[in-house]
């Protein structure tokens, strides 16, 4: 084996991951099966005591968030309903008149009352409304002049600014359009040339860039390909090269990592893990619209099938591996939305019906990674050993602990099936409608609540 002189930093550090992560295993391993049980509880009641904590008040090392509060906010309100909890009425109340002094008079929510209107704190304080659920929380977005706000964001090139004189990317195009298709009032001329934009960002690798020149990257590969389900055309993607590189990006960890040699991050267990969850819906073929496998539909999915099975493969090395120890590696609009975007037929149909095609990961590998790696017992979750909990991992570790968990389910009203579990089934998640993250049952209320507003 070479000498850790002559390794480059970027191998020392994956070599320094590898060890502390399969101390870890090993340890649990030779456990008795007692220990193990206790080791691989999902621990609620700490986590949902450590969220409402920061839901309530955060210290001063927070001030470098001050543009991120809304963010915050969904996190937070997105991992407590995960676990099936809720807040009290009154910080409720609170939220939701905060998120409110955060919407900017012309549309949008800013990063905090007063700062101006950015597409990704106004997905986050959608999102946390959404999540909060009930007519006040809904009724205070302002539909009308968030269109609007949209409308100055979108770019001749099809794609979105962040916001006034802002970048474009990948990523604005997905928190525009995702929250278009929430409050039903995406339309054509939203919709215009987004696809042509984000088919130009996916890279030689098979993975989506941010921008049409850059690296591969798993949270724009998500965003990209969402935004192409919500629109109707991810026929225009290449995904046998994209399902080709995300199922490469989980790693010897169990973990998924975010881009090429990078290192394992709990983070993507949601970026990258959740895109499997949207692949699993799909059959894409040239010149057609994506479709949903019915039971009685005949697939001709068979680059999908035959990666499943290959992944069946992968995943009992990857189990065995583990087990050893072993390393290396507002109502009233008036706009017309009426259009060719047919978000009913995507992403509410697609929540309630799956492909019937195993999961294209090791989902056990990746659970055993969140709850033994990622769970700090007296709550939160981190990136990985070593690193500090926090909401944001806290948030898509667990969004991602739910899509391992309904991986195998046929319809999400179906129970997870014993072999999707790890764990106690007290670790069972709320399901995710995954084109948007946040709780099913949530993203029901508010579809049936903007499609009769």
């Amino acid at each position: 084996m070479e000498s850790l002189a002559s390794l480059t930093v970027s191998q020392r550090d994956q070599i320094l991951v590898e060890q502390q992560v399969f101390s870890i295993y090993k340890a649990f391993y030779d456990m008795p099966p007692g220990s193990q049980s206790i080791m691989l509880e999902l621990q609620r009641e700490n986590h949902v005591e450590y969220l409402t904590k920061g839901l309530k008040q955060l210290g001063p090392s927070f001030c470098v968030l001050d543009a991120n509060r809304p963010w915050i906010c969904y996190w937070i309100l997105h991992s407590i309903a995960l676990m099936d909890e809720v807040v009290d009425p009154e910080l409720e109340d609170n939220t939701i008149d905060f998120l409110n002094r955060c919407q900017d008079p012309n549309g949008g929510y800013g990063g905090g009352p007063g700062q101006m209107p950015h597409l990704a704190t106004t997905y986050a304080a959608v999102n946390s409304l959404v999540t909060l659920g009930g007519d006040k929380a809904l009724s205070s977005i302002n539909r009308e002049k968030l269109y609007t706000f949209f409308q100055r964001m979108k770019d001749p090139s099809g794609g979105f600014r962040m916001h006034d004189a802002g970048e474009i990317d990948v990523r604005a195009c997905y928190t525009a359009i995702s929250v278009a298709s929430l409050l039903n009032i995406l339309d054509d001329d939203l919709v215009q040339n987004v696809g042509n934009y984000i088919s130009s960002c996916q890279t030689y690798e098979g993975g989506i860039a941010g921008e049409p020149g850059s690296e591969a990257h798993g949270g724009y590969t998500f965003c990209g390909l969402a935004t192409m389900i919500l629109i109707n055309e991810v026929d225009h993607l290449d995904l046998y090269r994209l399902i080709d590189w995300v199922v490469f990006r989980q790693g010897v960890e169990g973990g998924f990592q975010g881009r090429t040699n990078k290192l394992v991050d709990g983070c993507y267990s949601f970026w990258q893990g959740g895109v499997f969850a949207l692949l699993k819906r799909l059959h894409s073929t040239k010149g057609e619209q994506p479709v949903l496998l019915d039971d009685g539909e005949d697939s001709g999915a068979e680059s999908l099938q035959t990666m499943a099975s290959l992944d069946v493969a992968v995943e009992e090395g990857l189990n065995e591996d583990l087990s050893q120890g072993g390393s290396h590696s507002e109502q009233g609009d008036q706009h017309d939305t009426s259009c060719r975007v047919n978000v009913d037929n995507i992403d509410h149909g697609s929540s309630k019906r799956h492909a019937k095609v195993e999961p294209l990961f090791n989902s056990l590998a990746l659970q055993q990674y969140i709850l033994l790696c990622s769970q700090e017992l007296d709550g939160g979750l981190r990136d990985k050993p070593g690193k500090s909990r926090d909401h944001y991992h806290t948030c898509y570790c667990l969004s991602g602990l739910s899509v391992c968990q309904h991986s195998w389910s046929e319809d999400e009203d179906s129970p997870p099936l014993p072999r999707a579990m790890l764990g106690p089934y007290s670790n069972l998640l709320e399901p995710i409608h995954p084109l948007y993250n946040v709780v099913l049952d949530r993203y029901s209320e508010a579809h049936e609540f903007f499609t009769r507003s």
